[in-house]
């Protein structure tokens, strides 16, 4: 047992000397090669560090929320640099301006207040998102010759942005009091596991459990692991896989591959931005449970739907209420004629698609789903259809779901293509150039890719009473399985990931 321990020790001295003190420094130090991610080691070590101090300031809630709140900022830096500076300002003009509303009698003041409020958050998200798009539309108006200018885009800017916002309206509306504490503000709007893409969580939700005993519970640890281990194998086993093998290449040139090809890309890309987006969310949701906090779902099986507004009440859910209650209601809602009602949906989703990024493939996307939303909302008016009842008819209900996949699907190739022209060639290859002959090969070539886009979208088909037996089953395991799967999931990982970090598709917003 001597030689044991004495191997051991040997062991672990030759692999600390083999670290030096600039290696553990660069790990640390912003990179935007690798910014910071969940499925990263450099994350997996600092959170381990984290957890003990956070377990150990447990009794001590300013201590721990000034430990989350510093921590959480650092998780920023890693991710954007010296950026988060911007986070800062966000937070603390919200954080007055919502105490000045509360304190404001006039109507028309508070009105101004809100505005300022929108001024700032809008105006950044503007500079740093928008400013070379809309100066390239005013050059094709006037002529007037505009250069790109080098500017960065922060990453989540969209996230943070509209949670802090949300907050001013709220305060606004009347639905929640503003806080006392900007450390309290702080640490909501920079909570870490949400931070840089999303889920977005309301101050209503999330502000009343800050101050509430920290209790983790057996349940809460096991759904946890839970949600990290199911997001991990999405994003880091099957998104990512899919991705640098297939997907990437499809769209790099559609026009050197067949349209058989090119649909089988685009099958791909709806697997991978599902997995990698869902995957971050449940890895969120998963690291808030260990930490004490519940952060409500965003996704919700959406290729399931069977009809567009499903859709959208199954993706992205954290979003689509956002616009809904936000942008959507504050048009007018349905609340003005069934013609404006039309309308605005329509200008939600269009502004919905140019939130995704400054460029015409998001707004013809976001279009596109707007006036789906619209057809659907009278074609429910005229059969008298009530939204989410399925149809009676398994046979017409199973349409439904394929006929609203390949639509989102179709979408997805204007939102996943950098230029116009490329989604264009997508669909002329698909439509003109099928060749289904080739598909025996391109099957036998890309069999690894196939086999976990089948295992992906059989997962995701799976009855939502069967997954949750799944989940609950595993909760109940002894403490030590949930170490197991999950060494056995870092070793999978390791197997079938690439030799670059694959950040997640949501930071670019």
């Amino acid at each position: 047992m001597g030689d044991f321990f004495r191997n051991i020790s040997l062991w672990f001295s030759d692999a600390c000397s083999g670290i030096s003190l600039d290696a553990v420094l660069s790990q640390l130090s912003y990179d935007p090669l690798a910014p910071m991610i969940f499925s990263s080691g450099v994350f997996l070590w600092l959170f381990a560090a984290f957890i003990v101090v956070y377990a150990a300031l447990n009794r001590t809630t300013s201590a721990r929320l000034l430990f989350v709140t510093l921590f959480s900022y650092y998780f920023y830096y890693k991710s954007s640099g010296f950026y988060f500076f911007l986070l800062a300002v966000v937070t603390c003009s919200d954080f007055i301006i919502a105490r000045a509303i509360s304190r404001t009698q006039a109507q028309a003041a508070r009105k101004r207040l809100v505005a300022l409020s929108l001024f700032v958050d809008l105006g950044l998200l503007a500079y740093f998102k928008y400013t070379n798009f809309f100066g390239h539309i005013f050059e094709g108006i006037t002529g007037y010759p505009f250069h790109d200018l080098d500017i960065f885009l922060p990453v989540g800017i969209s996230f943070f942005t509209f949670q802090s916002l949300s907050y001013t309206i709220d305060v606004y509306r009347g639905k929640i009091q503003p806080l006392s504490s900007l450390l309290d503000y702080a640490f909501y709007v920079s909570f870490f596991p949400q931070l840089v893409a999303g889920p977005i969580v309301r101050a209503a939700d999330f502000i009343p459990q800050i101050h509430q005993p920290l209790t983790v519970t057996r349940e809460m640890v096991g759904t946890g692991i839970w949600f990290i281990a199911t997001g991990l194998f999405k994003k880091a086993v099957i998104s990512d896989y899919i991705s640098v093998n297939f997907v990437e290449r499809v769209f790099a040139d559609p026009s050197l591959y067949s349209g058989v090809e090119n649909l089988f890309g685009v099958y791909g890309y709806a697997l991978q931005i599902y997995c990698d987006f869902s995957g971050y969310s449940d890895m969120a949701i998963g690291i808030a449970l260990l930490l004490g906090f519940r952060f409500n779902i965003n996704f919700n099986s959406p290729y399931k739907s069977a009809s567009i507004t499903e859709f959208w009440h199954r993706w992205h859910i954290s979003l689509s209420s956002w616009l809904r209650d936000y942008l959507y209601i504050s048009l007018g809602g349905n609340r003005k004629g069934k013609i404006r009602q039309h309308l605005n949906l329509f200008i939600t989703m269009f502004l919905g698609g140019l939130w995704h990024g400054a460029s015409w493939n998001f707004v013809i996307w976001g279009s596109m789903h707007g006036l789906a939303l619209s057809v659907h909302k009278i074609w429910m008016r005229l059969t008298g259809q009530k939204p989410g009842t399925p149809h009676r008819n398994r046979i017409v209900q199973a349409l439904c779901v394929l006929l609203t996949f390949h639509f989102a699907c179709f979408c997805w190739i204007f939102f996943r293509n950098k230029e116009l022209s490329s989604s264009l060639q997508m669909i002329s290859q698909i439509a003109t150039n099928f060749q289904p002959q080739v598909t025996p090969q391109l099957f036998a070539g890309y069999w690894k890719v196939f086999a976990l886009m089948a295992v992906g979208y059989i997962l995701h088909f799976v009855p939502s009473r069967a997954e949750e037996a799944c989940k609950r089953a595993f909760v109940k395991l002894p403490a030590v399985c949930y170490v197991i799967a999950l060494a056995l999931l870092v070793w999978v990982v390791v197997q079938v990931k690439s030799s670059e970090i694959q950040p997640f598709i949501y930071f670019q917003f």
